[in-house]
């Protein structure tokens, strides 16, 4: 009786079972898998292959562990000399044939440093263009600081996202994505609000790059009719001279805000003022050039497949690079102009350290944001035990390029003549439309936004429409419905509120107050919880980074 009442799998058993389970270090394969199927056990090679008898013997053993006791119990899974290794895995029908499990080929994984580089290109968007602005904000001096710590901040939190699917025990999460981690821990709130949020990441990346495409045309269209005619543009009174001029658009402009007064002059050179009058009328920035563009993204917008843009997101790395050597040369030839003025404003330059700082917590928010996809980034890495390693040599990647653009473009800022408050949120705009390097960059990056905006909008449909009607092209008339409204808040804002600063900053801390702190520091929190691992210091500094998320988002209102 006693025996007949011993359990089948004694503690001391289990014990030492369960701690070498999954390690594949300490397992000899070949001692302890007798039971495995060769693939000459396999009778045809025909694709759906008759079943051996060892093949039925080893069915049966792990069906009969199966039946031991619930999948959730892991200390009666099966034990590892019972399960093949996963290129001898078949599935077997009860038809008595046999279908070989084909694997992720390892040739098609990622080495560390693609890995790397492939966040590095993804993070690298529009917001370097307001880096420059940002620091200007914030002050000099706290602007360095802010971006270093915001930083590091979001690196941790996308490394609670990383993590998060492998920290929910008993489930196979190898598919998931941040989103299915928020349903699990939160229900159909936590799935709807996660789409919510990152539906204002996209569509708001979507519009600052309807502006800035507006902005790049309107230029290279200027460019390409100055040259042509002949014209001369004249910013004597707002800019420096010398063959590296630059401007200031907006001399009267508020610090914290943006107006769209244009103060750029024309004189004529041998035509008659009327044509240039009239080209004015029809290729404005603001009141024709985003209508323009209708007619050519609309239609791009409602393919069915966005697998040719994908194509030529080798453009994206080429401008960024590109960039770094624009502020590269400019910085060398208009050399460093810096004072410092720690809490009080001169007539050329910004204190050290700027109320105004938010303005660059927001740019920031959405210029390290990519926590709505790093775990599919890392799922093609090749060596996943590198996965924590890569994420922060990327993340130092990109604050290095953030850094380099915005320290050199601010510091490079002639003052005087001009003042630092001339810094535009585009830092090309303190450039003239004349300028050869600068018209390269600017086509560079049209050509980029050109091909990168079907993508988001690709994003936005597959997201939306597949939580809302269960299939990602419903209709041509779905589709059509959803990129007209997308298409509209690009016009709108383009015609009426053309600061990228403010959109970028916007956008960027309400994406940010979800998916970056919220849901990340409760995630976290919940399952140390679970687990009994939570303490009071990891949950007083993750609750400080929910309130940190949340004042961010309140703060750009009193912008």
């Amino acid at each position: 009786m006693e025996e007949d009442s011993r359990p089948l799998l004694s503690s001391e058993q289990t014990g030492e079972s369960y701690s070498h389970r999954g390690s594949a270090d300490s397992l000899d394969f070949k001692a302890k898998r007798p039971f495995h199927v060769e693939p000459r056990n396999i009778v045809d090679d025909d694709p759906q292959e008759r079943v051996s008898a060892e093949a039925a013997i080893l069915n049966s053993r792990l069906h009969y562990y199966s039946r031991l006791t619930g999948s959730s119990d892991r200390l009666l899974s099966p034990p590892n000399h019972v399960i093949p290794r996963p290129e001898e895995i078949y599935i077997y029908s009860p038809l008595g044939t046999a279908f070989k499990v084909t694997g992720s080929d390892p040739s098609s994984k990622n080495p560390s440093i693609i890995t790397i580089f492939a966040i590095w290109n993804t993070m690298m968007g529009t917001s370097i263009l307001s880096i420059p602005w940002g620091i200007k904000q914030a002050g000099f001096t706290l602007g360095i600081l802010i971006l270093i710590l915001i930083g590091l901040l979001m690196v941790y939190c996308c490394y609670i996202v990383l993590k998060s699917p492998k920290a929910i025990p008993y489930v196979d999460t190898s598919d998931w994505e941040f989103p299915d981690v928020c349903r699990y821990y939160f229900g159909k709130f936590g799935q709807w609000s996660s789409l919510v949020f990152s539906m204002v990441s996209l569509i708001g990346a979507m519009v600052v790059y309807w502006v800035l495409m507006s902005n790049f045309l309107y230029n290279t269209g200027q460019f390409i009719y100055n040259y042509a005619h002949n014209v001369n543009m004249s910013d004597s009174e707002f800019g420096t001279n010398g063959s590296d001029k630059v401007i200031c658009p907006y001399p009267n402009t508020d610090p914290g805000g943006n107006n769209t007064i244009s103060t750029l002059y024309f004189f004529n050179s041998g035509n008659d003022s009327s044509n240039v009058s009239s080209f004015e009328h029809w290729w404005s920035k603001t009141n024709t050039i985003p209508f323009y563009l209708i007619i050519l993204l609309l239609p791009l917008l409602c393919f069915r497949s966005a697998s040719f843009f994908a194509r030529f997101t080798f453009l994206g790395t080429i401008s960024v690079v590109y960039l770094i050597v624009l502020v590269s040369v400019k910085a060398f030839r208009l050399g460093f102009h810096l004072e410092f003025h720690w809490f009080d404003t001169t007539e050329f330059f910004v204190p050290e350290f700027r109320l105004l700082f938010p303005q660059l917590t927001g740019v920031l928010t959405l210029a390290f944001f990519i926590h709505n996809c790093i775990i599919t980034l890392m799922k093609s890495n090749k060596n996943q035990d590198n996965n924590v390693r890569d994420l922060s040599i990327a993340y130092l990647l990109v604050g290095l390029t953030y850094l380099y653009v915005g320290v050199l473009i601010f510091a490079a800022f002639p003052s005087p003549p001009l003042f630092k408050d001339c810094i535009e949120p585009n830092f090309l705009d303190n450039f003239p439309s004349s300028d050869v390097m600068v018209f390269v960059a600017r086509t560079f990056l049209l050509f980029q936004m050109i091909t990168v905006y079907p993508l988001l909008g690709y994003l936005v449909r597959v997201q939306m429409m597949g939580q809302i009607f269960g299939n990602h092209y419903p209709s041509f008339f779905h589709v059509l419905a959803l990129n007209v409204l997308i298409v509209g808040a690009g016009v709108l804002m383009a015609k009426f509120y053309p600061n990228i600063g403010s959109i970028i900053r916007f956008s960027g801390a309400t994406c940010g107050l979800a998916l970056v702190f919220v849901f990340p520091a409760l995630v976290h929190m919940i399952s140390l919880k679970r687990q009994g691992a939570l303490r009071w210091p990891s949950a007083l500094f993750h609750s400080f980074l929910i309130l940190l998320g949340l004042a961010n988002l309140l703060a750009q209102f009193f912008m």
